[in-house]
């Protein structure tokens, strides 16, 4: 079981690799190999789909959830962000930006692979489902303000190639503004609403698996503010008071915000959020 956990690591780590290669070769030659366009996504589906597996598979050997050591999440983040990416071609069918999101996949799953740990004896609190199922949900979420903040910079490099005359490969592959907003846009509310769901259970949950729980944890704080940042973004953007450079600039501060909020929670204070090893 553990040698088929470890195949499978290598795996799904080569899965990421062959598709971002395949993304790279999309974008390199545009629509004109109609047969590497129209693959990509399968490869992506693919991808997702054995390392649904792995994670699975992973959890039943060591009887817990892959969040233990930073390395297991690494993994989660990998899948994060390639299903967040996976599910704006869903929604979008726009295809030409996946090389510039699934590179930071791929680079998660390799380091993942490289060094992560295999954790037969855990807390015990770290076998718990619901807990798992909180962890993961707020990874997505974070996944998805890291895309929409990936998609804004992209729409800022886009609007100063136009502002410059600067017509590029990068400028002939990029979609054009209008669609990177939307893209940038879809991203903050797939990152919102899995947010909203990683905090609805942990207010559920953590108050009965924790005796020491507080509402006024230094990283449910900085959750929130992050959770009211994007909330507040999404009710301007929808209320047509946020567009174009203003959104990509708020996506993009808000990313930052939510980067330093969690890391400032977790250096200063102490917290009962600290089981993770």
């Amino acid at each position: 079981m553990l040698k088929t956990v470890h195949i499978l690591s290598i795996t799904v780590t080569l899965f990421y690799a062959t598709t971002f290669f395949v993304y790279l070769l999309g974008f390199i030659n545009g629509k004109t190999k109609t047969h590497i366009y129209n693959s990509k996504r399968i490869f992506l589906f693919f991808t997702l789909i054995v390392h649904t597996f792995y994670l699975i598979e992973r959890s039943f050997v060591f009887d817990h959830l892959p969040i233990t050591n930073q390395f297991e999440i690494f993994t989660i983040l990998a899948f994060a962000i390639g299903f967040t990416y996976f599910l704006l071609e869903l929604l979008t069918d726009i295809r030409g930006t996946g090389v510039f999101i699934l590179v930071f996949a791929l680079i998660f799953q390799v380091i993942s692979a490289l060094f992560i740990k295999d954790e037969y004896v855990v807390k015990e609190v770290l076998k718990n489902y619901p807990l798992g199922i909180h962890v993961i949900n707020a990874l997505l979420g974070f996944a998805g303000i890291s895309v929409s903040a990936a998609y804004s910079i992209m729409y800022l490099l886009q609007y100063k190639n136009l502002q410059t005359h600067k017509y590029d490969l990068i400028f002939d592959r990029l979609p054009n503004l209008e669609i990177l907003e939307k893209l940038s846009f879809y991203s903050m509310i797939i990152g919102f609403v899995l947010l909203t769901i990683a905090i609805a259970i942990g207010f559920i949950w953590l108050p009965s698996a924790f005796p020491d729980f507080k509402f006024y944890d230094p990283k449910i704080i900085s959750t929130l503010i992050v959770w009211l940042i994007f909330g507040t973004g999404i009710y301007l953007r929808i209320m047509g008071r946020l567009y174009g450079k203003k959104l990509s600039y708020f996506s993009i501060a808000g990313f930052i915000v939510a980067i330093l909020s969690v890391a400032l929670s977790g250096v200063i204070y102490s917290s009962f959020h600290n089981f993770v090893k």
